[in-house]
């Protein structure tokens, strides 16, 4: 059978990608053709998400395995058949490509073309340029936000303002009476 995947971006409008694999492939092979359709190098710890009709995920399939002592199942791209896990049309699923910033490809079983093969994954159609692959945090912490809380004002916001008022201070102590009332620290309290 031959699978096509539609993949489509929230981050850029004309984004499309329309990938047609072999359901006997594994998720790396679907991996691989996603990077290329895109031109991303391979050097981000990416991984897929089967998820349910609302996009909530359900399934993780890992680039490399994670946590070898848990008792939950885990899935790594390259020992998972795609046509084992994902088998109906309209099956939703994200592929993170930024996981840092927990940047997505929505993806959806588009067709299931049976009685057909082929030998290896291909980009059918592409459209729109892709997102960038990684963002600089940096870059985005330097530009102003309209609306947006600067340093100094969260800082005058948290901590109050930088003047203060001598009368606001009391001689005995800051309000809990002067230190010959204390006798011991439990009276603190």
């Amino acid at each position: 059978m031959v699978y096509k995947f539609r993949l489509l971006s929230d981050e850029v409008e004309d984004f499309r990608r329309d990938i047609e694999i072999d359901s006997d492939a594994t998720f790396f092979d679907l991996h691989k053709a996603i990077l290329e359709s895109v031109n991303y190098p391979d050097d981000q710890m990416t991984s897929f998400f089967i998820c349910n009709d609302n996009w909530i995920k359900e399934i993780e399939i890992t680039r490399e395995e994670m946590d070898r002592m848990s008792e939950e199942d885990s899935y790594v791209m390259d020992e998972c058949v795609i046509g084992d896990i994902v088998e109906e049309e309209k099956q939703k699923l994200m592929y993170v490509f930024d996981p840092l910033a927990d940047r997505v490809f929505y993806m959806e079983l588009s067709k299931i073309e049976f009685g057909k093969g082929c030998d290896a994954a291909i980009c059918v159609k592409s459209t729109g340029e892709a997102p960038k692959q990684t963002l600089n945090f940096d870059e985005l912490m330097k530009k102003e936000v309209p609306g947006a809380t600067t340093d100094s004002d969260f800082e005058e916001d948290f901590y109050g303002s930088d003047s203060y008022n001598d009368d606001d201070i009391d001689e005995e102590g800051f309000g809990i009476g002067g230190i010959e009332d204390i006798s011991s620290i439990d009276d603190l309290y």
